[in-house]
């Protein structure tokens, strides 16, 4: 029930939406990475403000991760001194609050024994999801994406699939505004289900407020194989 924000660990998010906001202080300071999805402002809007809240606490900069044109539209949009001050460089070149990762299609970042893919999306700006691996099992967050070819030949690869969290943004009724703005209805999403090859939990995100319980109605009708089920707040998935 808040834009898109996921705590790996305690040390990892996966896009900064308000979500970020639900945690302590001393929680937030324990961030060290942030893996971006791509640069609309429900992904990134707490990213200023972890900065600024705690930077100060950390003696450490925070590691953004993301595909070069959406780091590209955080330095110029968003840490610009005219939007918010360039942490990139407070509070000195030296030692700034936050620094930038250039992620590529397909690279994999390893932190300790965790790895993360940068998975093809296909949204209305450059876009990625990611693969999670522990070892164990697999989490895959599609980001925001619509119709998207290219990422079923990857996952239905992933022997450890343990989760698939995937968005849904529009019910049937805004099927056009799905398919304009890149994201999923009901519809699209079980014909994108269809391609899954691999057992797994199905989470839905990004639900818009309001249509919650309509989409989810649609989805339940409409994608009988998986039978996905509400992304919740705070829920906690282990793998």
């Amino acid at each position: 029930m808040r834009t898109t924000s996921m705590l790996l660990d305690e040390d990892i998010l996966i896009d900064a939406g308000t979500g970020v906001g639900d945690l302590s202080i001393e929680a937030m300071a324990k961030i060290d990475h942030i893996f971006v999805t791509h640069s609309h402002l429900d992904h990134i809007c707490s990213i200023p403000l972890l900065a600024d809240t705690v930077g100060q606490r950390r003696g450490r900069p925070f590691t953004i991760y993301g595909l070069a044109s959406t780091l590209k539209m955080l330095q110029t949009h968003i840490f610009n001194y005219r939007i918010w001050p360039d942490f990139s460089v407070l509070p000195s070149p030296d030692a700034p609050y936050i620094r930038y990762n250039e992620v590529r299609l397909g690279e994999t970042i390893e932190l300790g024994t965790r790895k993360i893919t940068a998975l093809p999306a296909n949204h209305v700006v450059p876009a990625v999801g990611y693969h999670l691996d522990s070892g164990a099992g697999s989490l895959v967050f599609t980001g925001d994406t619509t119709v998207n070819d290219a990422l079923w030949d990857i996952v239905n690869r992933i022997e450890n699939l343990r989760y698939l969290i995937i968005e849904t943004a529009f019910c049937d009724f805004d099927r056009y505004l799905a398919i304009v703005s890149k994201h999923l209805c009901p519809s699209l999403l079980a014909g994108e289900l269809g391609r899954l090859q691999r057992p797994a939990e199905i989470y839905i995100s990004h639900l818009k407020p309001g249509e919650m319980e309509q989409t989810m109605e649609e989805i339940s009708n409409k994608v009988q194989t998986y039978k996905p089920r509400m992304l919740m707040h705070g829920q906690v998935l282990e793998f």
